[in-house]
């Protein structure tokens, strides 16, 4: 099935992709729940009349709600919630308890790269590290905080602490408080995910894979993973390519 708009419903956003025989054309990241402003992107992207939606995501009645409104306009949806529904093997204990963003991850990485292993860093509010083989199988990985929830942390349960908004750092003594705090917050999840790397590549046939980096943090850790691919819409074109592989 070739959907027009893809959708994946997050924690704090619901993000859309616009899709062409070519792939995701344009993304929107709106309020998780805001009907209005839904609508406005809808008429703004002019999709055609009786238009075919795929949503995916992790908070079920979150995805539930968003279905709704797309019934209710008349739209034809697909929702996908298991990972038997993708053109991916899940070679963990309870596949139906891996988050399904990580596994559309991993759809999108065996797709782009198909003759090798993968590694997948996806830093949203969480971030997750993820391997995939080289059958392109997905095989696991962690869950740490990411920067903005140890940024959070320090503040709440500290009596003095600052709240601070984390960027990327060199990993030099922080001169201040502040200064001191924006180091250890990005070192501690960007030193975190180099370890879970090096970890990995001892469970790779060649010792090598490819490094995907997406989510918001992307950004803000990429110059930390030289030669990674930063993919912004990863997790959105592995929901297309999902919905494509279903009758």
């Amino acid at each position: 099935m070739k959907p027009d708009v893809v959708v994946d419903v997050g924690n704090t956003r619901i993000k859309w992709g616009k899709c062409s025989e070519k792939g995701i054309t344009a993304v929107a990241a709106l309020q998780p729940d805001d009907a209005r402003a839904w609508e406005v992107k809808a008429r703004r992207w002019k999709l055609p009349a009786l238009a075919t939606w795929t949503v995916a995501g992790v908070p079920p009645l979150r995805c539930e709600s968003f279905a709704g409104w797309l019934r209710q306009r008349g739209d034809r949806v697909l929702q996908i919630s298991s990972p038997e529904q993708l053109p991916l093997k899940v070679l963990v204990e309870e596949p139906q308890k891996v988050g399904i963003d990580r596994l559309f991850n991993a759809v999108a990485a065996h797709h782009r790269k198909p003759w090798g292993p993968a590694i997948i860093i996806d830093a949203g509010s969480a971030v997750t590290v993820d391997l995939t083989d080289d059958s392109g199988a997905f095989r696991g990985g962690a869950i740490l905080p990411g920067l903005q929830m140890m940024a959070q942390a320090l503040h709440e349960q500290t009596a003095l602490l600052p709240l601070i908004t984390p960027r990327a750092v060199t990993p030099r003594p922080g001169l201040s408080t502040f200064s001191a705090m924006e180091v250890g917050v990005f070192w501690a999840v960007a030193g975190a995910i180099h370890n879970l790397m090096y970890g990995y590549l001892s469970e790779t046939v060649s010792g090598h894979a490819y490094i995907f980096l997406t989510g918001g943090d992307g950004r803000t850790l990429r110059s930390t993973f030289r030669g990674s691919i930063y993919w912004p819409r990863m997790t959105l074109e592995g929901i297309r390519l999902t919905a494509e592989s279903l009758p």
